[in-house]
């Protein structure tokens, strides 16, 4: 009877024991859970704000050759746009040799010409509505020009540091003046109602040039490089780099070696058609892009896209 009795205080010291084993454990795997769940909430927290510091990553895009269109390869492109039914406009440069024109998308054969005076270097164009909206390199002055015969309007006088590139996206005219400034203007009084400082990885982009709006972003050449930002409208950011350098190599290559720089953005709206040419060049290209999945080297872009201020 007494080793029944032990035997029993036994199991019942057992059984207690493995309770509180039990007992323990949970709290101890408890424990852990809550030390792994607020880990990952910390975790999360400090990659949130490492990438709420770095910002939002560009996107980089190649570019696929989907048409080619002759240009007069004397043409010093300065301004480009589509405006629908087979038709571009121009302003080209160079004193003396500026001017507005209105092309055919198919032969580039220049329907309409206007010839600017002598003393103006015509620089980037735009239509909003019946009119053309152009700036003038080294001057605040500007034209605004009737798109059916290109007959002048009249003269304006703008407030950015100079005049280099124009676009609009039917309600406010963006310009450049070669800085890293992006102005909103006013089409009524050509006075800038807004100004955004357009940047890249921490780097001010310089050299804008020309400009073109498509789908809510403005897209620009930027001097000196084979490269087009895409820029945020709101609050210039680079959302984006298109890289082009194998087009004025393919030029070159082919013996045109008189061309400049690539400059000429042309957005088709109703047909999602992109088209970009250059300065001198003998063609016109339609073309698509395709996104870079490669990894680029820290610096490389700034390298390739944002020249160095003198």
């Amino acid at each position: 009877m007494a080793a029944k009795s032990r035997k029993k205080k036994l199991n019942n010291v057992s059984m207690s024991s493995s309770a509180s084993t039990r007992f323990r454990y949970k709290k101890v795997s408890v424990f852990v859970s809550l030390v792994m769940i607020f880990g990952v909430v910390y975790l999360l927290g400090v990659s949130s704000s490492i990438w709420s510091g770095v910002g939002f990553v560009p996107k980089l895009y190649a570019i696929q050759v989907f048409n080619e269109f002759p240009h007069d390869p004397s043409a010093f492109t300065q301004g480009l746009l589509y405006a629908g039914n087979g038709t571009l406009y121009e302003s080209t440069g160079l004193y003396g040799k500026s001017s507005v024109r209105r092309v055919a998308l198919d032969t580039g054969k220049v329907e309409v010409l206007q010839e600017m005076d002598d003393s103006y270097f015509g620089e980037g164009l735009t239509l909003l509505e019946q009119s053309l909206f152009q700036v003038t390199w080294l001057t605040k002055t500007g034209f605004i020009y009737d798109r059916n015969d290109l007959s002048k309007i009249r003269e304006f006088t703008h407030e950015m540091e100079d005049g280099w590139g124009l676009a609009t996206n039917g309600k406010v005219l963006f310009g450049s003046d070669g800085t890293s400034a992006l102005y909103q203007l006013d089409p009524q009084t050509l006075k800038v109602i807004g100004k955004q400082i357009v940047r890249y990885n921490g780097h001010e982009v310089h050299y804008l040039n020309e400009l073109e709006f498509v789908n809510d972003e403005v897209w620009a050449n930027v001097w000196q490089t084979d490269c087009i930002a895409r820029i945020s409208q709101r609050d210039g950011s680079v959302l984006g780099w298109i890289l082009l350098p194998n087009l004025r190599k393919g030029l070159i290559e082919a013996g045109y070696h008189g061309i400049d720089v690539l400059n000429g953005i042309a957005w088709d709206a109703n047909d999602n058609r992109l088209f970009v040419t250059g300065k001198l060049w003998p063609k016109l290209y339609e073309i698509k892009l395709q996104p870079i999945k490669k990894h680029f080297d820290a610096g490389v872009i700034e390298q390739r896209c944002i020249p160095p201020i003198p």
